[in-house]
This record gives structure tokens, sequence and C-alpha cells, in this order.
């Protein structure tokens, strides 16, 4: 598993995902996952994904701030690319998730499980200001729960079987 944060840390709610990284980074995560603060690069990832199948993970958690009108900042929003609004497909906003249409081949081209993980931000601030509004820090506590719940379903799941032999390679 692989997991991306996405965002400018220098843009408030914006670095959120690189803030679930670094509160990740600090937790125990087994060797199998690799959680990594992209910034603002995430496009350079995934063509590397794309393009070589042995870096390719089986599933793939894509964190980020989300934008939507009328929700309340912090809220978690969990869903696949295909979930986005079509519209989203051809944003190519840094903040506007420009990935998804790589996301939507990785995952049908490569079999790779593609998840994300939004928050709603609060604000975007128009200048540099570092830091998140209380929402979204708690948001990112909320997030790495999750997240360290899927890593646990994977890890059981690809554990041991009852006989001892591994069960690695089963979808």
């Amino acid at each position: 598993m692989v997991i991306l944060g996405c965002g400018n840390i220098l843009l408030g709610d914006d670095g959120f995902g690189p803030a679930v990284i670094e509160r990740l980074q600090r937790a125990a995560l087994p060797e199998t996952v690799e959680a990594i603060d992209v910034g603002t690069s995430i496009r350079e990832h995934l063509l590397d994904y794309l393009l070589d199948p042995r870096l390719r993970p089986r599933r793939l958690v894509v964190v980020d701030a989300a934008y939507r009108e009328g929700v309340e900042p912090g809220m978690l929003f969990r869903c696949r690319p295909g979930d986005l609004p079509p519209c989203k497909t051809h944003d190519f906003s840094l903040h506007q998730f420009p990935t998804v249409n790589l996301l939507a081949e990785l995952e049908a081209e490569t079999g790779t499980q593609v998840e994300l993980l939004l928050a709603q931000a609060a604000t975007l601030p128009e200048a540099i200001a570092p830091g998140l509004s209380p929402a979204m820090d708690r948001a990112v506590a909320r997030a790495c729960e999750l997240i360290l719940h899927r890593i646990g379903e994977d890890v059981t799941f690809f554990s041991t079987s009852a006989t001892g032999t591994a069960t690695e390679g089963v979808s």
C-alpha cells in the first residue's frame, strides 16, 4: 500500500495531505506500507506507477484537501476516482484534483486499487499562510484513524492463514 499526501503546506488547509503523512510516519507502519508527502507533484508518482510495473502498489490511497460549496470544514470524504464529478476529470488546477484521469487510468489499466480520502477545507488563503484550521487539524487525526484501520484490514488479509502458509497474492 502506498499513501500519497497531496497539498501545499504554505497555503493553510491545503496542507492537509502532508499533515496526514507526517502523522502517519510517526506511527509504526508495516514494512508493506509507504506514506509519502508528494506536495504538489503527485503526477510524477502516478506516471511512474503507470510506466513501471515494479513500482506499482496493490492499493493507492491519495489524501488531499477538497473545496466544495456548503460543506462543513473538516468533513472527510472517501471515494474512488470514478465517483468524482465528471467536470473534475478535466481540471488542471493543483487544488482541484488534476490527476483524476491518471488515477482512473492507473486503476483501470494496472489493477491498482485507488482510494481517495478528501477533507473539506475551511479556507484557502490568497497569500502564504502555513498551518491548518482547527477543523482540518481534527480531520488529520480522523483521517489517520481511517487509514490505520484500512492498513489493519490489509495486513490481516495478507498475513498467514490458519495453516501457516502465506496468502499473499490472493485478490
